[in-house]
């Protein structure tokens, strides 16, 4: 890999002037401290979410660091056939609606299809455009309709300039609760590049910028029937992140990631979260201080 050097209230310009979230209690953007997005890549057991959610919980709180939880419901887009995808739409809701519920934290969630929007709505406060799915108008529109806070993951295949326009599908319905992601580009075979100018590039659509420092790592079918990884890079990827602006930084962690249904070569260690981010957050204090 490569890299180069619900309820939601909102302040809301363009270029230069920075837009406001606040996700239940967690505020994204124009200033406030760095926000991690979090959790294992989907919600492959009960005791798997609850154990990572509580953990989670525990070392924001401690290190008073704003927390969303992040877990797919669903994976449609997997590497072959015989991947896991889910355990059931309904079953993986409930789980999400009871970390929700009994931890009091907000949630986030992958949709892949505009039917997708509303069922998860009920349960997520932050709805997930998968970056294949970025460029999806109905989806984009159908998950700004709901109202709740939209995560739109740059394609592979985009330039950030472009990323303004998926998110003006979804400004145009109303909502202008709109997160921007940076998860790499394409660059030549099973590989990704990640380029931290993306991050101001994207910045001056007003949006806050989010850097996803484990999918950034990955090598698409890089294990022939699955996704691999370098997870060595998701530190170093995070410490540039936050160094170049990023309001928020997105991480799929889980207690044994050799041992994950999904994209277990590219999710950090659960273990290794709190030390993670006392070095992000050390930057991220540092770099607001001026």
């Amino acid at each position: 890999m490569i890299v180069f050097p619900f309820f939601c209230i909102l302040v809301f310009h363009y270029e230069g002037i920075r837009v406001k979230i606040h996700v239940k209690n967690v505020t994204i953007g124009d200033g406030s401290p760095l926000v991690l997005i979090a959790g294992p890549c989907v919600v492959e057991s009960r005791d798997i979410v609850f154990r990572t959610a509580e953990t989670l919980r525990t070392i924001t709180g401690k290190l008073n660091v704003p927390f969303i939880f992040k877990s797919s419901y669903r994976k449609a887009n997997r590497a072959a056939n015989s991947s896991f995808s889910s355990l059931g739409d309904e079953k993986a809701l409930a789980i999400l609606a009871e970390v929700k519920r009994e931890l009091d934290i907000p949630i986030l969630t992958d949709i892949h299809l505009p039917d997708e929007a509303a069922i998860a709505a009920e349960v997520a406060d932050v709805l997930q455009i998968p970056a294949f799915l970025c460029r999806q108008t109905e989806l984009l529109q159908a998950a700004g309709k709901t109202g709740r806070a939209v995560n739109i993951k740059k394609g592979q295949f985009l330039s950030p300039s472009e990323m303004k326009l998926a998110a003006e599908k979804v400004t145009e319905t109303g909502n202008k609760n709109v997160l921007l992601t940076e998860r790499g580009t394409t660059f030549g075979y099973n590989n990704l590049v990640v380029d931290m100018r993306s991050l101001a590039i994207m910045r001056k659509t007003g949006f806050p910028v989010v850097l996803d420092a484990t999918h950034s790592v990955q090598l698409p079918g890089g294990e022939q029937n699955k996704s691999g990884g370098q997870p060595e890079f998701i530190l170093p990827l995070a410490r540039a992140g936050v160094a170049a602006g990023c309001d928020a930084l997105f991480i799929e962690t889980h207690p044994d990631p050799s041992k994950a249904l999904s994209d277990a070569a590219s999710q950090l260690p659960l273990d290794q979260v709190e030390g993670f981010l006392r070095q992000v957050t050390a930057i991220d204090r540092l770099v607001k201080s001026f």
